[in-house]
């Protein structure tokens, strides 16, 4: 997805992110457009809102449900509305919103 390309890019080089999601499925939590900062190294908890890909497509959505541990944890991807993405390894999640703004 072109807006988040670079996100990913610099995430996985360790580094941290801004992009800029549009939609509103976050909306109450991040509304369109907003200034969203992306951090790649804390461990994804419930309730976080994460970069992530799930079945092909890349969200930033929240962390519904964890279930297992180490290279067997999964996460449930869902957004601010109710909706469920599904189940996703780890490796699927990119980031951690760390903060939002208007700037």
């Amino acid at each position: 997805m072109g807006w988040a390309n670079r996100a990913i890019q610099a995430l996985e080089a360790g580094e941290l992110a801004q992009c800029r999601p549009h939609g509103g499925s976050m909306r109450g939590r991040i509304e369109s457009g907003q200034l969203v900062t992306l951090d790649p190294t804390p461990e994804p908890q419930i309730d976080d809102a994460v970069l992530c890909r799930c079945k092909g497509n890349v969200y930033i959505h929240l962390v519904k449900a964890i279930r297992g541990h180490g290279p067997k944890q999964r996460f449930l991807i869902g957004n601010n509305r109710g909706g469920l993405n599904g189940w996703v390894a780890r490796a699927a999640i990119y980031g951690v919103v760390v903060a939002v703004s208007d700037e």
